[in-house]
């Protein structure tokens, strides 16, 4: 329900997930915004709704024209990362749900879009000097993940073209971490056979160190206030969102306590090829070479046009989430939740979407 009537209608699709459960928070605070909708496959328990009107939504089914009816911004974080082997259904949700939510969109009137792209978008880099938004997105052609990022990029721009009264900005993030999105990462990326003390400083005396691999990292609270500045301003196309410093694998085995062990590049794509088709871990090979061959965002337009400043540096958002996968942290929301999902063993590692209504739903 609306508080007053006078401000404004807010949608999130994908609100339970890493960046919409901190988004719809962070919404429900603005004193310029009435009614904030958060959208997902499953809702969270009552007692930890909040403010926030929640609806059990699927974008890849449902009709979205009546939910989005009379809102004034939709914020599109929803995104199925797993499972990774089901490339059929990955881009049902990706890419077939952002149609749906496009046209219904455009269907319903609605003034402005927010979509969450990624760092993952972008062409390969050449060399290390930092991109702005211009870079070409093309993505990865190795890794599906950067295939769909792609190819939504152009569903927005054939959308921005065809519906130019519709405000369209793309936030473009590099890696999201956070405590609360600890047991989400851990069933993403990491999968069941990795033991969680491993995680805890100075268990592991050695950490492989891939030379070639640095990546940015942003704190999910303060993605979260990208994106609400991103609905409040009047601002529009694309914004890179990373905090400083940029991270390598040497980063993570100082916050794991471990010493860095040089790994070639090509010995860790091999090993990552192979352990995913043992089905040893839930990712694709795919991701080391987003690792290795994605450019360095510059963030100068979402610091000054957007007037954004992250409040956690990248180390910090890295410790927090591999502090939170060590102690089984999450929160209370359906995807985020800590322990261990039933369908999780079932999936084997990203085999096949697990109708476990307790399973991963498609938010981000």
């Amino acid at each position: 329900m609306r508080r007053n009537g006078a401000g404004m209608r807010v949608v999130v699709l994908g609100g339970t997930g890493n960046v919409g459960f901190a988004l719809t928070r962070a919404l429900a605070d603005e004193p310029q915004i009435d009614e904030v909708v958060g959208v997902a496959r499953r809702v969270p328990d009552a007692d930890v709704r909040g403010t926030t009107d929640w609806r059990a939504v699927d974008i890849a089914t449902d009709d979205l024209v009546p939910l989005l009816r009379g809102a004034d911004a939709v914020v599109h974080l929803a995104w199925l990362i797993q499972p990774g082997r089901d490339l059929e259904k990955l881009w049902a949700v990706n890419v077939d749900g952002t149609d749906r939510v496009l046209r219904a969109v455009a269907a319903a009137g609605v003034g402005t879009l927010v979509y969450a792209s990624s760092i993952g978008a972008y062409s390969p880099a050449h060399d290390e000097r930092p991109v702005d938004e211009s870079f070409p997105t093309h993505g990865i052609a190795t890794s599906s993940y950067s295939r769909q990022k792609a190819y939504v990029e152009r569903l927005l721009d054939t959308f921005e073209a065809e519906h130019r009264g519709t405000r369209v900005v793309r936030l473009r993030p590099g890696l999201i971490f956070s405590r609360d999105a600890a047991e989400e990462q851990r069933r993403f990326f990491l999968g069941m056979l990795v033991p969680r003390a491993l995680l805890r400083p100075g268990v592991l005396p050695v950490f492989p160190h891939l030379p070639a691999v640095r990546f940015q990292a942003v704190h999910s609270d303060d993605v979260a206030d990208a994106y609400r500045r991103a609905v409040l301003s009047d601002v529009r196309g694309a914004f890179n969102v990373a905090a400083d410093p940029i991270l390598s694998t040497r980063d993570v085995a100082d916050v794991l306590g471990a010493r860095p062990v040089p790994v070639p590049r090509l010995l860790a794509r091999w090993g990552a090829a192979g352990t995913w088709r043992l089905r040893l871990h839930p990712v694709e090979p795919g991701w080391v070479d987003l690792g290795v061959r994605s450019p360095v965002m510059d963030t100068t337009r979402a610091r000054t046009e957007l007037g954004w400043t992250p409040a956690h540096d990248a180390r910090d958002a890295l410790r927090a989430v591999l502090g939170g996968i060590a102690d089984g942290t999450g929160a209370p929301t359906p995807t985020l939740a800590p322990g261990r999902r039933p369908g999780e063993v079932g999936t084997r590692h990203g085999a096949r979407y697990s109708t476990d209504p307790r399973a991963e739903a498609p938010d981000r």
